[in-house]
């Protein structure tokens, strides 16, 4: 799923409206993140209900928004109080994005 070994998977830990087009991403990213959206990393965005997930990034030309909705179950819960920010590795992200439960400190269980 992503492009590079250097690419980084950023989330947000704040619940997002899944109506969020790209430029309320990429206001996301920059205010609630902290971080450049054309940095050609990764943003994940969850929903409140945790069954819909909206991912940012740049891939040099341009933006392009990945949007999956969980038919059963939901995405793992980001924990909100974890103090740093939430990076997710390649494995943590593909795991996350098929809706497989994800245990870390910054993630927690369904």
């Amino acid at each position: 799923m992503l492009p590079s070994r250097r690419m980084r998977v950023f989330a947000c830990k704040k619940p997002t409206d899944m109506r969020a087009s790209f430029d309320s991403l990429y206001k996301q990213t920059k205010d609630v993140i902290g971080a450049d959206p054309m940095s050609g990393h990764m943003f994940l965005f969850v929903n409140k209900n945790r069954t819909r997930v909206k991912v940012l990034y740049y891939d040099g030309t341009g933006f392009v928004i990945i949007a999956k909705r969980l038919d059963k179950g939901r995405f793992s819960k980001l924990n909100p109080y974890y103090k740093r920010d939430i990076i997710l590795t390649q494995a943590e992200f593909s795991l996350f994005f098929e809706g497989a439960t994800v245990n870390k400190r910054f993630i927690e269980s369904p």
